[in-house]
């Protein structure tokens, strides 16, 4: 109220503003009610001596515009009655959404921003902090339903989640706080979004008081961001910390010093002022009944009047009183304007201007929407289409004073016009948390999931309740509180933590491995015992029991056998694609030639022995072509299977990333698993051929038995083979090729030991077993 008079004492002093127009007003006590307000809107239209609808009974000075009303509720019920007749109205705090309405309330200004700019704000708030779990306490009148509403709306379109919404019931003594505290101590919400007046908070600040709860952070509404009401060291604990926003304060150095010129004995004109001495000093006038009934139990004292308002009245004071210090030149700057209009160039029809003696509230609404000026303290004063200011709220923060007593301290800005166009600018290292911490705290429903987890939504619960799950197995996650987890690229792998990729590991049989290099050593050295073996049956060709044996075939299977040795080296090393083409065909064709040849050795052994019965047929047979067929036929069958192998489904070299996590296993890929089974079971079948003319064989004569040697090689080369298949199915990676590699070296190990190791014994430590008579079995008995 003083800062409406202020202003209209200094307007009237300026020889610049409203020159010989003198600026009057009256002011009327809605009392927090919308009866009142209603009561009091109708005086003034009705020119303050009754009300009487549609007419204006004073034949005096004419009704501008009103300031006012504070309320959401009762501004909005004004705002309808004074728009029916057009006259300007321009509200100081009343911050309610709807009333940006102009089809539902034309001739509505106000010099506090739209809630709409403030929830969105708050919301941002939420969001720089890093909350995801708030909760919402909120007035059940328009002011706080609207706000209420937007302010979900904004957090939810955020990102985070509203914990619980109660609504502070202001029909109600209690204002419904046992209910509301109960709430507050059963969430896990840290942190409490109030929109609400201070009058109506500080009942649940008193329940929050008696109950003791504590540790939670407070975001305040610019209703009782500044308030007095709570600013008492008895909710010191509880309220340290709450952070909000605050009209914008600006200086206004001589109001300040206006201020403190008020005493009760100077102002009989004023009926406010002794109750506010006796709020404001905790005293009571003698002789009255004391209006104000204090909460705290200090005694009352007398007021005298020589109490001084220095003491009490700070820039904080300035934040609403600059509200209405703005409201009052906007309406004056507005009626300067209808001055300054120049006949004939005016806006209204026919170029007309409103006379100052006789305008009609029309006239001055239209310079009220066009007003533009800049204020003492350089601000910049102006209504968009919705008559809305600029949007500018200060940050504050709740901390001790010095005084032990809770004061706000501006920490920062929120500006929709900031040039740069950083909306929030704050100074979080200035920032003061509940129990004098410096950590901004944590309010989230779910802890944050750390890298190399993601979100898991629990059904039926907010998207901020989560679990955290581990990534899959190939994937990582590099941030906090990931939704998802993304899989590395081809060649890379997650790390044990799976926050990051790597390069994955390549892996086949080398040569630098010690299994690469020993099986490469066993198979050059093993190769050499072939040969070793044919210069000893070159050496020792005319013995008998070299004669015996097919020379010519021992020499074939022996050059065979060190082939096939040597085969197993197309196995190791990084698989080429030509090493790839080759390796497996090459051990078919080479132990096709073995296996062949092993198989006309039995066959000749056979003839042999039954060609030495009188009148045998099978003489004709007993001769070279015979053996050298069989070894060609058989091994063009292999060599037909190979072919089409290559030609039709060829193998090539294969980077297989499925198979082992995190490993490149080089290899090659047979590409077609049949062709590779059918020239290995081809083997098979020589050799269980071979094994079953053998062991039939296996009681001829011992001169000519070599029968029972095959027998037992192709027993082993069998069971090596028959082995080797599980073995080979459920191995990986160079294991695979390891356990090829083994098969091939052990196998022609058992044709070498169980075929020829007997013989060279002979040959080289036994030469007296080597002779016709021997073989022939005369030699027994004669020992």
């Amino acid at each position: 109220m003083h800062a409406l008079i202020f202003a209209v004492q200094e307007i009237n002093a300026d020889p610049e503003l409203l020159p010989n127009v003198t600026l009057g007003f009256q002011v009327y006590d809605a009392c927090n009610t919308l009866r009142r307000a209603a009561q009091g809107t109708l005086f003034m239209l009705s020119g303050g001596k009754g009300i009487t609808p549609n007419y204006h009974c004073d034949k005096g000075t004419r009704l501008a515009g009103i300031i006012g009303e504070s309320g959401s509720t009762r501004s909005i019920l004004m705002a309808q009655i004074l728009g029916l007749y057009w006259y300007p109205q321009i509200s100081y705090f009343a911050s309610s959404p709807i009333l940006s309405n102009r089809y539902l309330f034309p001739s509505f200004f106000r010099t506090i921003p739209s809630d709409q700019f403030q929830m969105k704000g708050l919301a941002e708030l939420v969001f720089y902090f890093g909350w995801s779990w708030v909760g919402l306490l909120a007035n059940d009148n328009d002011y706080g339903q609207f706000g209420l509403q937007k302010a979900k709306e904004e957090i939810i379109k955020g990102g985070a989640c509203i914990a619980f919404t109660e609504n502070v019931l202001i029909g109600q003594p209690n204002r419904n706080a046992p209910h509301i505290v109960q709430v507050i101590k059963e969430s896990t919400a840290k942190v409490v979004m109030v929109i609400s007046s201070d009058s109506h908070f500080v009942i649940v600040a008193e329940e929050l008081l008696r109950q003791n709860v504590t540790g939670n952070i407070w975001i305040a509404s610019e209703s009782w961001a500044t308030s007095d009401l709570l600013f008492k060291e008895r909710y010191q604990q509880m309220f340290l910390g709450t952070i909000g926003f605050a009209i914008h304060r600006g200086k206004m150095p001589t109001f300040s010093k206006y201020l403190r010129s008020l005493q009760p004995a100077n102002d009989h004109y004023d009926p406010f002022i002794k109750e506010y001495w006796e709020q404001a000093f905790s005293c009571k006038w003698p002789g009255q009944e004391n209006r104000i009934v204090s909460s705290d139990n200090a005694s009352m004292r007398v007021c005298t009047g020589t109490e001084k308002l220095e003491s009490l009245l700070t820039e904080e004071y300035h934040r609403l009183s600059l509200n209405v210090y703005n409201a009052v030149y906007a309406m004056a700057w507005a009626i300067q304007n209808l001055l300054n209009c120049t006949s004939g160039a005016g806006p209204f029809p026919y170029g007309d201007c409103a006379n100052i003696s006789s305008f009609h509230p029309w006239h001055l609404l239209h310079y009220i929407k066009n007003v533009n000026f800049k204020t003492k303290d350089g601000s910049q004063i102006f209504f968009d289409a919705k008559g809305n200011p600029p949007a500018i709220y200060d940050i504050v923060n709740w901390q001790v004073s010095v005084k032990g007593a809770l004061e706000p301290v501006t920490i920062g800005s929120y500006d929709l016009s900031a040039p740069n166009g950083r909306t929030l600018s704050m100074d979080s290292a200035g920032i003061i948390w509940t129990n004098n911490e410096t950590q901004v705290p944590l309010s989230t429903c779910s802890p944050r999931c750390p890298l190399g987890f993601r979100k898991v939504i629990i059904p039926g619960k907010p998207l901020c309740c989560y679990n955290c799950a581990h990534c899959p197995q190939g994937y990582i996650s590099n941030q906090t509180d990931a939704v998802e987890c993304h899989s590395c690229s081809w060649n890379m792998w997650p790390n044990q933590q799976q926050d990051r990729c790597l390069l994955r590991t390549t892996e086949f049989l080398s040569y630098e491995e010690p299994l690469g290099y020993s099986l490469a050593a066993i198979g050059i050295l093993s190769s050499l015992i072939p040969l070793n073996i044919l210069g000893v049956f070159i050496h020792y060709k005319q013995t008998p029991i070299v004669r015996a044996n097919n020379y010519s075939l021992s020499c074939l299977l022996l050059f065979s056998l060190s082939l096939c040795f040597l085969c197993s080296l197309g196995f190791i090393g990084y698989p080429q694609p030509t090493q790839c083409l080759l390796r497996q065909v090459a051990f078919g064709m080479v132990f096709a030639l073995c296996i062949s040849s092993v198989l006309a050795k039995t066959i000749t052994v056979v003839i042999a022995f039954n060609a030495t019965k009188p009148s045998s047929r099978l003489r004709k047979w007993t001769g070279v072509k015979t053996s050298y067929s069989v070894i060609g036929f058989c091994t063009f069958l292999q060599l037909v299977v190979c072919v089409l192998w290559l030609s039709l489904s060829a193998p090539f070299q294969e980077l297989d990333t499925d198979t082992k996590p995190g490993v490149i296993i080089v290899n090659c890929n047979e590409r077609s698993p049949s062709a590779f089974w059918c020239m290995l079971g081809y083997l098979g079948f020589l050799a269980f051929i071979s094994f079953i003319v053998a062991f039939l064989a296996r009681r001829l004569p011992d001169s000519f038995n070599e029968a029972k040697f095959i027998t037992f090689s192709m027993l082993a080369f069998l069971s090596v083979w028959v082995s080797f298949i599980p073995a080979y199915l459920s191995a990986q990676g160079m294991y695979t090729v390891a356990m090829e590699v083994f098969a091939i070296l052990t196998s022609s190990w058992a044709v070498v030991g169980c075929i020829f190791v007997p013989k060279c014994y002979i040959v080289l430590f036994r030469p007296n077993m080597n002779s016709r008579e021997n073989l022939m079995g005369k030699g027994k008995g004669q020992k």
